[in-house]
């Protein structure tokens, strides 16, 4: 008998010292990192065989999202000035919100990220998730060691050179505002993160104080702002224009690595899809841009880049090529326009209104309507707000953030 309660207390042990410890993983960026696929999105990922499965991931045989049992949320933006943090369990919903604490019908990459952890972890998961809408990493989350905001050699010839139409009256104001701006959204994030931490259990309830925690991944997603920045990125066409961001980026992993005190920390890169196989010039640079960090040899092992335009809708992305058709000839309607319909300015409100209705008609079929409605849910540079990409989006960081745990732990 004292034999085998001698197992028993050994086993014990041994379980007990077999660390257990919550998986925590941060979202940051911007707007398409809080995401703008509505859920009523979610059928057209059923469409695809290749997809379905994982819309019966996201979703229950009642119709409702999947709620995590294993895997907590905490959302942290907001508009302005107007911040506030949203939690719980992790269920659709946590896409962009107009009120920080409630649910606002949308997904982000966040929803079948943590879907995927779940399947693969044993641990209990936490993810913090920071974001906001047209935030830059030149200026909102600007790094530390990046320094302040300086005004590069185009943009001083701009506003200061023998050519310059004078220098703006307000110009003092403005860099006295880019001052206050620099690095602002990255203090929050990671200010929100340390929050936090610094009482777990507030957000997991799962979260055992003996076991701790283990800050386990970083995704990035963000990049339009920086990319339409013609000032801050000039020479449009010319190779290296985006290379600043580049530097930026190595330094932000950096940083933040530094900031929260974990040296290794899978990073990945969420890389623009936006535009998917037929993006634009200035999209596969900044593309190029972004991968770029991850083939340093100092991130060898611990940064991955994740291209997201594989995930873009090709199908939805034609059909919003002859939506902004349409937008562009009602412009026309608006004014005068010789090689247009209203070539003399005097078509009514109501003769638009038909002209209009008649021209849309004939781009777009009424199956490619219906294909759209069913599919997306917002602009192309929030990628459609088509589910099914945030879908594939999430999954992807998720298994690229795994995989850099799995290489991490390697003896």
């Amino acid at each position: 008998m004292k034999l085998i309660l001698l197992l028993v207390s050994l086993l014990a042990t041994t379980l007990s010292s077999e660390a257990n410890p919550l998986k925590i993983f941060i979202l940051a960026g911007q707007s398409n990192m809080e995401g703008h696929a509505k859920v009523e999105t979610f059928d057209y990922i059923g469409d695809d065989p290749a997809t379905a499965p994982l819309l019966r991931q996201m979703r229950g045989a009642d119709g409702k999202a999947t709620a995590c049992d294993h895997v907590w949320i905490s959302y942290f933006t907001g508009i302005g000035e107007a911040n506030g943090e949203g939690f719980g369990k992790l269920t659709a919903g946590y896409g962009s919100r107009q009120k920080p604490e409630q649910d606002g019908g949308k997904i982000g990459p966040e929803f079948t990220f943590g879907l995927t952890l779940d399947q693969a972890l044993k641990e209990p998961v936490l993810i913090i998730k920071t974001a906001w809408g047209g935030k830059s990493l030149h200026t909102d989350f600007r790094p530390p060691s990046a320094g302040p905001y300086e005004l590069n050699e185009y943009q001083r010839k701009l506003y200061y050179g023998p050519k310059a139409h004078g220098v703006p009256e307000n110009m003092p104001q403005w860099l006295a505002q880019k001052k206050q701006e620099t690095g602002h959204y990255y203090r929050l994030m990671v200010e929100h993160v340390k929050r936090v931490l610094a009482d777990p259990k507030r957000v997991c309830p799962a979260y055992d104080e003996k076991q701790g925690y283990e800050i386990a991944g970083f995704v990035w997603l963000q990049g339009w702002n920086d990319m339409v920045d013609g000032h801050t990125y000039p020479d449009r066409g010319k190779p290296g224009r985006f290379v600043v961001y580049s530097d930026l980026l190595g330094k932000f992993i950096c940083d933040v690595r530094k900031d929260l005190s974990a040296p290794q920390m899978p990073f990945v890169i969420g890389v623009m899809g936006v535009g998917g196989s037929k993006a634009n010039p200035d999209i596969l640079a900044f593309r190029e841009a972004m991968t770029a960090p991850s083939l340093l040899p100092e991130f060898k092992g611990n940064v991955v880049a994740v291209q997201t335009a594989p995930f873009w809708s090709e199908e939805l992305g034609v059909i919003d090529d002859k939506r902004a058709q349409a937008r562009q000839m009602g412009f026309y309607l608006n004014s005068k326009h010789k090689d247009h319909a209203n070539a003399t300015g005097q078509m009514t409100e109501a003769e638009k209104r038909e002209y209009l209705k008649q021209y849309e008609a004939k781009l777009i079929s009424p199956a490619e309507e219906a294909l759209w409605k069913r599919g997306a849910s917002n602009a192309g540079y929030h990628y459609l707000g088509c589910a099914k990409t945030f879908a594939l989006m999430g999954q992807a960081f998720a298994e690229a953030n795994l995989a850099l745990m799995k290489q991490q732990a390697r003896p």
